[in-house]
């Protein structure tokens, strides 16, 4: 029994138990010992092995220094202080804005009135008739603004989205393992039933069709009313992209099963091997091939301005796309995101910019473009470093990079490690994940947070820092590490 029992009306054994008993291992201890060294440091402490941290366990862009687009903020500055279009002369001849900069800003204006007020529930409509013309553009099929809803970043339109279809305790939501713990958090809190189908490290952890419905198949059994089917791609922890032959067999499956399809697509622009498919565009060449077999199949498509060459995540803006929905449930996901009134109208202009960024020709090309491609390769680079590295580490194995903004490798630790950790109270991957903060200050999240296969041990870790150096740091302790438990 907590101790604040009767002081207080709330107290750690009376809030509701979903919340505590929901785990979300990106931001749990290890952040927490992190951001208390970060503290130490800023204060001059000289007594630690690092002279800074390096928060790899969050794909958080600006936080490690990507800087942010050009075009971009200019836009964004004009609209937070309209005043400054008021001095047009000296925007542009003396601060280096472009004319399409005061144009677009201008435009949006026009659009939201001012990013201080609300939006309409669904987002400002210019904005999503911009977003139905991207997603047309990039697929070569029409989009319904009606059918886009603007939220704060793509994780609210998770929960916007989990929460329609999670009617009872015995929903059940097949969700990728290794997973972005989002999911399995969102669902404990609503009571719910994730079921986990594993994804196949052998194959550059591809979806396994076989594994969804042997998943699927033992949960109906046991009386899991099995309602959807989480996609991430390209794959959060794993950088994996999708084929589109793996895309067309979980649209396949969806259909005979009736699954709503969530496609979580937020590193679509972070590809760096293959060719990104989005689901709407397979979806929608299925339907024009077999259009009875699959013309009830429900998608819900998600991105977001927070990752890609964007990196935006404090602005928290995204959007989700729905297709095949029932209007009457179209409804009442209106009415629900009409509960928290609207996304971030600064958030929702982002997403507009993004979406719609400069075009060839236009004044802020030539800018964007050099610093959109120097992002692009500046992650490829670094990207390819962290796995150079993880080639040469004894007990590590890695799949080449191909997407998003991680890497997932295995580490085989000895016996005698492993029986360290026990000790630690900690799993194997853990003990192993806090030695490395406290000996270079490199925070990553253990493979457990995100879900991986009996027996197995796993990190996670970005490549958005600048530099190679912390990868050396890396290499040092893994090998000190494995001498000291050998």
């Amino acid at each position: 029994m907590s101790t604040t029992t009767v002081l207080r009306s709330l107290n750690i054994d009376n809030i509701n138990p979903h919340v505590k008993e929901a785990k979300y291992a990106v931001r749990g201890e290890l952040a927490v010992r992190s951001e208390d060294y970060r503290a130490k440091l800023a204060e001059g402490a000289e007594d630690l092995p690092f002279d800074k941290i390096i928060s790899a366990n969050i794909g958080n862009p600006q936080q490690l220094d990507q800087k942010p687009i050009t075009f971009f903020r200019q836009v964004l500055s004009l609209l937070e202080y309209p005043p400054l279009l008021e001095k047009e002369d000296v925007l542009l001849n003396q601060l280096g804005y472009k004319s399409d900069v005061i144009e677009r800003a201008k435009w949006l204006l026009k659009t939201v009135g001012s990013v201080g007020a609300y939006s309409a529930s669904a987002g400002a409509t210019g904005i999503k008739e911009s977003v139905a013309e991207f997603i047309e553009a990039r697929d070569g099929f029409p989009a319904n603004p009606a059918d886009i809803y603007l939220s704060a970043g793509a994780s609210s339109g998770v929960n916007t989205l989990l929460h329609i279809i999670c009617a009872t305790p015995h929903t059940g939501v097949l969700v990728p393992i290794p997973q972005y713990p989002l999911y399995t958090a969102s669902l404990s809190v609503l009571n719910a039933k994730c079921v986990p189908y594993y994804l196949d490290e052998a194959k550059s952890w591809g979806t396994d069709l076989e594994a969804i419905k042997e998943a699927h198949k033992k949960a109906v059994s046991e009386g899991t009313d099995v309602r959807a089917i989480v996609i991430i791609n390209p794959g959060n922890p794993t950088g994996a992209s999708l084929s589109e032959d793996d895309v067309k067999a979980v649209i396949d499956f969806a259909a005979q099963e009736k699954l709503v399809v969530m496609a979580d697509e937020v590193y679509q622009t972070n590809v760096f091997m293959g060719k990104f498919h989005s689901f709407k565009s397979v979806l929608r060449a299925m339907q024009k091939e077999e259009p009875e077999k699959y013309k009830n199949v429900e998608l819900a498509s998600l991105h977001s301005v927070s990752k890609g060459m964007v990196g935006e995540c404090g602005h928290r803006g995204g959007y989700f796309e729905l297709c095949g929905f029932d209007p009457a449930v179209q409804e009442q996901i209106y009415k629900f995101v009409s509960i928290s009134l609207c996304a971030p109208v600064i958030g929702q202009c982002l997403v507009e910019l993004m979406v719609n960024p400069p075009k060839e020709g236009e004044p802020s090309y030539e800018l964007y473009k050099q610093e959109y491609d120097g992002i692009f390769a500046g992650l490829q680079k670094r990207a390819t470093a962290l796995y150079e590295a993880f080639k040469g580490m004894e007990g590590v194995k890695c799949g080449e990079p191909q997407g998003s903004m991680y890497l997932f490798p295995t580490i085989t630790l000895s016996d005698k490690a492993v029986a360290a950790a026990k000790a630690d109270g900690r799993s194997p991957d853990e003990f192993y994940a806090f030695r490395l903060l406290d000996a270079t200050g490199v925070c990553v999240v253990p493979g457990a947070g995100f879900g991986q296969k009996e027996n197995t041990l796993h990190f996670r870790t970005t490549f958005l820092a600048p530099g190679t150096e912390w990868v050396g740091r890396i290499g040092k302790f893994h090998s000190d590490f494995m001498d000291e438990f050998r």
